[in-house]
């Protein structure tokens, strides 16, 4: 199941590269709580200072690092790299032994992060590695990932099986994943060069969590009393568990954006993907040296696994928009004018449900690059 067709590989240098802490800190104009007050991703084992002092070191080693892609020069076109995992989303697929739909995230992780570029998917690579093979569990694995890549309009083209006794716990497995893709060179979206002062933010829904934080969605969980279980407390149906709600896979976003970027006249000028470091990360990371978001909180629907962990957690609304995605998994950012073209015709024009979350400002006299309202 799932074997390498090659493993070989020739390095090159690229035009960009594409590394980042999943756990970087980012500022905000927003005042943080009171210390002590509720849970934050620090309490939950994740130091994102050591993440931020790791990116900056192989910045040094390997300049131009910061992109969610790795593009490199191909002809007329640039290929746009990605690579991730599933983090500890997987203690979950565990404790409620679901394997079939964590597939689907570890190709939405990479692809989403590649269509940030305008890169079609072509095709990605899985590794799969436990301490001994369950097959049955495997398979279960392997037929997420292919949903995933049909979902993506790419193609599995190979994986890694690695079977190694006595280094995974029993029943127990990791996973990554490695995602390529392809966009003409004029049609790259690179928000540095062309977003400007007054262009609009429009964000789509996401299915939930995703993947990531759930080291602090655990460490909630576990302060809760509550088990994977039990009924949702903020949830609209009532059938809905907590396990139903976490496990609920990542909403993979490259129609959405290739559609985009075909009915967008000014084209879409910047994109990101919203993973980990949440709102207060990620959207700044597209935005050009001097230029700021301006986030209308209110202006988006917070799903109701968000307001649980929010509230059993004591989690600050600071912490929560930078660990989180808080309801929208990837962000826009086009021209006034197609703006009103994407909120007026989305379903028609194939890019689904989205929101107006705020435009692009100045930045502020200290620099800050996000400002929620």
């Amino acid at each position: 199941v799932n074997m390498a067709l090659a493993r070989g590989s020739v390095q090159a240098p690229t035009e960009r590269v594409g590394r980042r802490s999943r756990r970087s800190r980012a500022s905000s104009r927003r005042a943080a709580s009171a210390a002590g007050e509720g849970l934050t991703y620090k309490d939950a084992g994740v130091d994102i200072e050591a993440g931020a002092e790791l990116v900056k070191r192989i910045a040094k080693m390997c300049p131009d690092v910061g992109g969610f892609g790795g593009l490199f020069p191909f002809g007329d076109s640039y290929l746009v790299a990605g690579t991730d995992g599933v983090g500890t989303k997987l203690k979950l697929a565990f404790e409620l032994d679901r394997h079939d739909t964590i597939g689907i995230d570890l190709v939405a992780m990479s692809v989403n992060d590649i269509v940030t570029s305008g890169a079609a998917p072509l095709f990605f690579l899985d590794y799969f590695a436990t301490s001994r093979l369950d097959v049955d569990q495997a398979e279960a694995v392997v037929k997420g990932i292919v949903d995933g890549c049909e979902q993506s309009d790419c193609q599995l083209l190979g994986g890694e099986t690695a079977e190694m006794p006595g280094f995974y716990a029993d029943g127990e497995y990791d996973l990554s994943g490695f995602a390529v893709g392809a966009v003409k060179k004029e049609a790259l979206i690179d928000g540095k060069k062309s977003i400007a002062v007054g262009d609009k933010i429009i964000g789509l829904p996401s299915s939930g969590v995703h993947s990531n934080g759930f080291s602090l969605v655990r460490k909630v969980l576990a302060a809760s009393g509550k088990s994977l279980h039990d009924a949702l407390p903020t949830a609209d149906d009532a059938s809905t568990t907590i396990g139903d709600a976490l496990i609920e896979p990542t909403r993979i976003y490259v129609r959405q954006v290739l559609a985009a970027m075909a009915a967008c006249k000014d084209g879409v000028k910047g994109a990101a993907h919203i993973t980990g470091g949440g709102f207060t990360e990620n959207i700044p990371r597209t935005l050009p040296k001097g230029m700021a978001a301006r986030i209308e909180l209110g202006s988006w629907e917070v799903l109701p696994v968000f307001r649980w962990v929010q509230e059993a957690g004591g989690v600050a609304e600071e912490e929560m928009l930078k660990t989180f995605n808080m309801g929208v998994g990837m962000v826009l950012v086009v021209s006034a004018a197609d703006a009103d073209v994407l909120l007026a015709r989305s379903e028609e024009l194939g890019v689904g449900p989205c929101t107006l979350l705020g435009e692009v400002v100045p930045a502020g006299d200290e620099g800050e690059p996000i400002f929620f309202e």
